[in-house]
């Protein structure tokens, strides 16, 4: 990883102190989501716990190879590196330390790798504590489908999706204590005496806050994508036949926006009858579905959603399923949006078993730095990024992961030569250069 990291140029890797690199500048945020981004951008990265400074280098090499093609010497990323997770804690015995906080809040934008969440117990997802450290309120995950891809469905070239996925709320915002706490006691005891509700005493307790506000800011700005993107349809996932005043709620304040604010961009589903059940020429249909019906009908009637609007808990279920149709989270990219401030990352985690083998896609994490230039506005990079994915995928160059999903005879068809992380990479990087 040392090597990697040497031959890659703009590179500011941790010294051991925290200073400003030599050249560039930071992002700055002019108002609410507007940015005014320097040439010489300084962009942060994470190299993430696991698998994540394979996957992070790599996208990084191709990153920098669309910067220079679309740009050649007028731009440049300053790549930054901030020390975060287990790294972090080898040395500064803190997975979060304040002072890789306070540089990260003057950066601003930055690339993500996976990181470790514990499963049952330990330190907090730091993953959660980044979005609401920042108010990244909006997780914005696209999901399309590149020839060649392996996928369970008859027709996956029909899977063109982007998940809006509420980002600071509902059951992650980790507001919950474990079964035995004086905590869970003082609110088993508080809830039988002033509300009759009895609740096992070997049971762990946990809230879910679901707000108008947090409702109503993402889902302003999905219906605002839809629009200016000419979208088809914006889907409201929820639970709402069930907890009616969480995600019921979070239904009611979406459809709330869309006929206060967007109304002559939209139909809403009830209306089509009047338009002979087609929606009208120019308007986003906007309708609603019951989250477990919402799983099946991806694998069922996959081409009918477009831009899906979900609570947290919903979201991250629904984004994973997509990916798994267009060959998994290896290809799943993911941007954390505020009015302050984004972050890059991967969908997929730190898969340990396979750190240091140059195994893992690293798709995912390109692509989230296709999405981070697109949103930076630095869309002649973005589009090449794209560009030289899909070409990598068309020309048979795939990685183990991939590969493992088809059969023999898909293997003989589709796959010219499986690669490790940083060979994919350099194969994107190739086709960069000559398009």
């Amino acid at each position: 990883m040392e090597k990697i990291k040497r031959d890659i140029p703009n590179l500011v890797p941790y010294s051991g102190k925290y200073v400003d690199p030599p050249e560039g500048d930071y992002v700055k945020y002019v108002g609410p989501g507007v940015v005014q981004v320097p040439d010489k951008v300084v962009i942060g990265y994470i190299e993430g716990d696991g698998i994540g400074p394979e996957v992070a280098y790599a996208a990084i090499k191709v990153a920098n190879a669309a910067v220079e093609k679309a740009y050649g010497k007028s731009k440049k990323v300053i790549w930054y590196e901030i020390v975060v997770g287990e790294k972090a804690e080898k040395l500064f015995g803190n997975r979060l330390p304040d002072q890789s906080v306070e540089v990260l809040k003057k950066i601003r934008v930055f690339l993500k790798a996976p990181l470790e969440t514990p499963v049952g117990g330990g330190f907090r997802s730091i993953n959660v504590t980044l979005r609401q450290l920042f108010d990244l309120y909006a997780n914005i995950r696209p999901v399309k489908y590149f020839p060649g891809l392996p996928s369970p469905i008859k027709r996956p070239e029909v899977v063109d999706l982007v998940i809006f996925r509420e980002n600071t709320e509902d059951v992650y915002a980790g507001i919950e204590w474990p079964y035995n706490s004086a905590e869970a006691a003082k609110l088993r005891e508080f809830l039988r005496k002033e509300f009759g509700i009895n609740i096992r005493d070997d049971a762990g307790i946990g809230i879910k806050p679901i707000s108008k506000f947090g409702t109503q800011r993402i889902a302003r700005l999905a219906l605002k994508f839809a629009v200016e993107n000419k979208r088809r349809v914006v889907t409201v996932m929820h639970k709402g036949n069930i907890q009616k005043y969480t995600e019921g709620a979070f239904k009611e304040w979406a459809f709330e926006v869309a006929r206060n604010e967007f109304r002559n961009y939209v139909v809403f589903e009830d209306e089509l009858a009047q338009y002979g059940g087609k929606v009208p020429e120019g308007k986003v249909l906007v309708n609603d579905r019951i989250a477990d019906n919402m799983l099946q009908q991806l694998l069922t009637r996959t081409g009918e959603y477009d831009v899906i609007l979900a609570p947290n808990l919903n979201g991250d279920y629904v984004s994973d399923e997509a990916a798994g149709l267009v060959g998994g989270l290896g290809v799943a990219p993911g941007l954390d949006v505020g009015d302050w401030g984004m972050m890059a990352e991967p969908v997929h985690g730190t898969a340990p078993k396979y750190r240091g083998k140059n195994y893992v896609n690293p798709t995912a994490t390109i692509l989230a730095l296709e999405l981070l230039f697109r949103f930076l506005g630095w869309r002649e990079a973005a589009n090449l990024i794209l560009r030289g994915v899909e070409t990598a995928y068309r020309e048979g160059y795939f990685t183990g992961d991939l590969a493992r999903q088809m059969d023999e005879e898909e293997r003989r068809q589709r796959v010219k030569e499986i690669l490790g992380t940083q060979e994919f990479a350099d194969k994107v990087v190739e086709f960069i250069k000559k398009s």
